[in-house]
C-alpha cells in the first residue's frame, strides 16, 4: 500500500528538518570547540567599523598585513612574523568577520569599505606611511587603499594578489558563491562546516599546491578558524562584494599613485600569475613583478623568500621615494 503524497511530503519535511537540526548542533559544537582551542592572541581596537583583532610585534618601519579570502592573521603569524619583527614594526590584521574580528552591521564588505577599515587601524595605531602587504583578496583591498588614500601609505607589496575581474570563482571557493544573505546564513549554520571538513583535503591541496600543506597549519596557522559559521558567512559576503567591485577597481589602476611590487608563484592554482601578476604590470608598467616557483600560500610555504622580498621592497620604497608608480622600480625575476 503506497503512502499518500501529502504524507510522504510531510515525512520528507520532518526528515529534512531533523537532518538540518543535527547539522546545526554539530556546527555549533565544532565552532565552540575551535573557539576554545584557538583563542585570540593579539589585541582589539574598537573602531567605527566594529571591533578589530590585530597582532603587533617589533619596531621600525611599519608593515601592515592584510589577509585573503577565508584567511586570518595566522596566515602571516605562522612563519613571517618572527622573520620580520626584528627590523620592522609588523601589524597583522583580522579583516571584519575573519579570525577574531566580528563582522558588525557597521563593517562594509565592499573593497573601498574594507580599505577604510584598514586605514582606521593605521590611524589609530599612529602608523606613518606604512607599506601595506596584501595577500590574495587582501591584495585587492590594498589596491583599493592605495587608490583611495595614496598619501597615507608608503607603498604596496602584494603577494599572489587578486587584481583583475574574474568570470569564474576559483574551485576551492565555489561553495561561497551564495548571493542571498539569508541563504548564506542558513548554509553557514547547517551545511558549510560539515562540507568543509569533508572537502578539506582537496581544498587545501589546491590552495597550497604544488607546495605541501604544513601539518600544523590548522592550529599554528589558525586554519581551523575557517570552519566556523561566522567565517563562512564573512568569506561568502567578501566573495560576492569583490566580484561586484573588481571591474570598477581595475579601471582605476592607471591613476594609482603609490609604488607597487608583486610577488607571484608560477604554480599558483587559485589565481593565475599571468592574469593577475603580469596583467597588473601591463596596466602599471612601473610595477615590480617577481615570479618565483610555488603556489598561492607563499607566506606559509616559503617564508624565507617572502621575508627577503619584503625587506628588499621596503628598502626600495623609502618614505622619500614613495612616488607615483611611474617612478617605481621595475623588475622580473626571483629575489
Amino acid at each position: 500500500m503506497s503512502t499518500p503524497l501529502p504524507t510522504a511530503i510531510a515525512l520528507g519535511a520532518v526528515v529534512l528538518a531533523a537532518l538540518l537540526g543535527f547539522a546545526f548542533v554539530v556546527t555549533w559544537l565544532i565552532a565552540r570547540g575551535i573557539a576554545r582551542r584557538l583563542p585570540p592572541r593579539g589585541y582589539f581596537l574598537d573602531l567605527p567599523q566594529g571591533r578589530i583583532h590585530y597582532l603587533e610585534a617589533g619596531s621600525g618601519r611599519p608593515l601592515v598585513f592584510v589577509h585573503g579570502l577565508g584567511g586570518q592573521l595566522g596566515n602571516f603569524a605562522y612563519a613571517l612574523l618572527d622573520r620580520l619583527s626584528d627590523r620592522f614594526r609588523v601589524v597583522l590584521i583580522d579583516r571584519p568577520g575573519s579570525g577574531h574580528s566580528p563582522r558588525s552591521w557597521r563593517a562594509p564588505a565592499d573593497l573601498p569599505g574594507q580599505a577604510d577599515t584598514i586605514l582606521s587601524v593605521i590611524r589609530h595605531l599612529g602608523l606613518e606611511r606604512p607599506i601595506v602587504v596584501g595577500h590574495s583578496l587582501g591584495g585587492a583591498v590594498a589596491l583599493a587603499l592605495g587608490l583611495e588614500h595614496p598619501r597615507l601609505i608608503g607603498g604596496l607589496a602584494l603577494i599572489a594578489p587578486l587584481t583583475q575581474p574574474q568570470d569564474t570563482v576559483p574551485a576551492p571557493f565555489r561553495l561561497l558563491a551564495i548571493r542571498s544573505s539569508l541563504l548564506r546564513m542558513a548554509v553557514a549554520w547547517t551545511l558549510a562546516t560539515p562540507l568543509a571538513i569533508l572537502r578539506s583535503r582537496g581544498v587545501l591541496a589546491t590552495v597550497f599546491g604544488p607546495d605541501a600543506v604544513p601539518a600544523d597549519f590548522g592550529t599554528r596557522g589558525g586554519g581551523l578558524l575557517g570552519l566556523r559559521p561566522s567565517s563562512f558567512y564573512a568569506a561568502s559576503t567578501d566573495l560576492n562584494a569583490a566580484g561586484a567591485d573588481m571591474p570598477g577597481l581595475a579601471a582605476r589602476y592607471p591613476g594609482l599613485a603609490v609604488p607597487v611590487a608583486v610577488l607571484y608563484g608560477t604554480g599558483d592554482r587559485v589565481l593565475s600569475s599571468v592574469e593577475h601578476g603580469e596583467g597588473l604590470k601591463r596596466v602599471l608598467p612601473g610595477t615590480r613583478l617577481d615570479l618565483v616557483p610555488g603556489g598561492h600560500m607563499l607566506p606559509v610555504t616559503d617564508p624565507d623568500r617572502v621575508a627577503a622580498w619584503i625587506t628588499a621592497i621596503a628598502a626600495e620604497m623609502t618614505p622619500e621615494e614613495s612616488k607615483p608608480h611611474t617612478a617605481s622600480p621595475s623588475a622580473t625575476g626571483s629575489p
